[in-house]
């Protein structure tokens, strides 16, 4: 065999193996590794994105709007479809707010699909849209924003990243709100342009929820608030403003302020909704349980005579005024109006620690009032059992016992009302539907009731402890209350941190509107009567001839 036919024969040999190693690599492409092609075409191809819902508004009571859905897109990119990255990156950048190097990282990725931005602003993804860059995708969606700012942003709360409620009452309506999710699919050319767009799950958008906020109240309530924070410069304070007839709350108001369209912009103390969240000693606020109670049994009467020494024994512990005086001699009501530790305290001897604890249950405290928001304490109230020798000197008085503002304001507009403890209503309707008003239940009689607006009238006249709520042309009715706070070092009470507050209603003799103000560590003054009063007349002020609420 010559030379020529020896190199053309290795050359046939090599064809031949050559020739075998494609059959096997077809082979094991077609058979063995057919289904991981096949998905990893389909997903260079085929694309299917998530379609947000259009998340449901929230307004109030007269439609004005306090939260919407705005046209928002996401931008998403299929990374080997875009040619240049780096340029890409170095466009979008300062479009998505987003460093160049971040962009760079997702436009590398070996996948077929990845988001660059969620919920950007209609006017900025205008401008991704003018850029024309192939592999660069928007999908329509929206995005939450807050009309009002600053305007009860506690109460309704925030919407997270993935379009979900995280806080307030956007968290607690997330299912009325919210709506059903739904899919899109792309089909896209070999070039990346889109040959195919088709819904495969349609959106449903969320519900509407009307609030029983007024949003002209409620800012009124905001802005008495501030001038509060800037004259006592408190840890913080409250407002909540009802209509003591049905329950319904018409402002919540919490200080320091945040805007809710500024998450990040406030520490996240500031967003906690204090009207439910927090609990405090009501001092003498809650002075009308222990009075209610006792004039429901029949073992006092307004004017039912009592005479005070300067101080009172209760086993270990001698309890005074806040201000010291002499032997005096009281009735019920200048009790009440006066503000007596220790006529309250003989008091709520007569009613027995038994019958006592009763009527502190049966006022609502210990347990949730069941409005309709996240984070609601249900407050502390010491279990009969547990009484000491000296629980029935500091119980009656507001002492010893833990509140929140919104257990306090149902309590007092069951005095208000007539006797009916109602669960405070936030919605007012849904979809246009409204709301069931709460049933309520009876817990002391109309004539108790109203015997007991009757004594908190002398609170706000001449020689009552709240003054300084009157309000000319209006006859109010109300109570003080200044309560120390416990002191976390000593676990004793302090001498200089106080909660300052006032509950009051109007009109005195037929309630249409009841404000509940809390100070929390007011400095340069304590009295619920001279740091929380004025603040409930500012806030009266306006609202009763706003509502139309004529003077007595």
């Amino acid at each position: 065999m010559g030379l020529t036919q020896r190199r053309i024969g290795l050359l046939f040999a090599v064809f031949l193996v050559l020739l075998s190693l494609a059959v096997l690599r077809a082979g094991w492409v077609g058979l063995v590794n057919a289904s991981t092609l096949k998905n990893a075409a389909a997903t260079q191809q085929v694309v299917d994105v998530a379609l947000p819902a259009q998340r449901g508004s929230i307004t109030d009571r007269t439609g004005t709007e306090l939260a919407v859905s705005e046209p928002a897109s996401d931008i998403s990119a299929t990374p080997y479809l875009v040619k240049d990255p780096r340029g890409t990156a170095a466009k979008l950048a300062p479009i998505l707010g987003v460093p160049v190097g971040d962009l760079l990282d997702k436009l590398t990725e070996r996948s077929g699909f990845v988001y660059l931005s969620r919920k950007l602003p209609s006017a900025r993804a205008a401008q991704v849209r003018k850029l024309g860059i192939a592999g660069i995708d928007l999908t329509p969606t929206s995005r939450r924003e807050y009309p009002r700012d600053w305007l009860a942003s506690q109460v309704l709360g925030t919407v997270q990243s993935d379009g979900e409620g995280g806080a307030g009452l956007e968290y607690r309506e997330e299912k009325t709100l919210h709506g059903k999710d739904g899919e899109r699919r792309i089909v896209r050319d070999a070039l990346g342009q889109p040959i195919s767009i088709r819904d495969t799950t349609p959106m449903k958008p969320g519900h509407d929820i009307q609030l029983t906020l007024d949003a002209q109240i409620q800012a009124k309530a905001e802005d008495v608030l501030r001038g509060v924070g800037e004259a006592y410069k408190p840890k913080s304070a409250t407002a909540l403003v009802t209509d003591p007839r049905t329950g319904q709350v018409l402002a919540m108001a919490n200080w320091p302020g945040v805007n809710a369209n500024d998450v990040a912009g406030a520490p996240p103390a500031a967003w906690q909704n204090r009207t439910v969240g927090d609990v405090y000693e009501p001092g003498s606020t809650f002075k009308i349980v222990t009075v209610a109670g006792a004039l429901q049994e029949g073992l006092v009467k307004p004017d039912t005579m009592f005479n005070l020494p300067p101080k009172i024994q209760i086993a270990d512990r001698l309890i005074g005024e806040a201000h010291d005086r002499g032997a005096v001699s009281l009735t019920t009501a200048q009790i009440l109006a006066q503000s007596s530790n220790v006529g309250t305290i003989m008091i709520g001897q007569r009613l027995g620690a038994r019958r006592f604890d009763q009527w502190v249950r049966r006022f609502g405290f210990g347990t949730k009032s069941g409005i309709a928001l996240p984070g609601e304490e249900q407050g502390l109230v010491l279990p009969l059992d547990k009484y000491s020798g000296s629980s029935m000197g500091n119980l009656p008085i507001g002492q010893g016992e833990a509140v929140t503002a919104v257990q306090l304001a149902t309590a007092y507009a069951t005095i208000a009302n007539g006797g009916i403890l109602r669960t405070p209503q936030m919605i007012k309707s849904i979809d246009g539907r409204k709301v069931a008003l709460p049933k309520g239940k009876r817990i002391i009689s109309p004539f108790t009731a109203s015997e007991v607006r009757k004594m908190l009238e002398g609170v706000i006249r001449v020689g009552g402890t709240g003054t300084e709520a009157a309000i000319d042309g209006y006859t109010l009715a109300g109570k003080t209350g200044t309560a120390n706070k416990i002191d976390p070092k000593t676990g004793k009470y302090s001498d200089s941190a106080y909660v300052a507050s006032f509950v009051g209603f109007a009109p005195a003799d037929d309630p249409k509107l009841l404000v509940t103000v809390t100070v929390d560590e007011p400095q340069g003054g304590i009295y619920g009567g001279s740091v929380a009063a004025p603040a409930f007349q500012r806030i009266a002020q306006f609202a009763l001839p706003y509502l139309g609420i004529p003077p007595s």
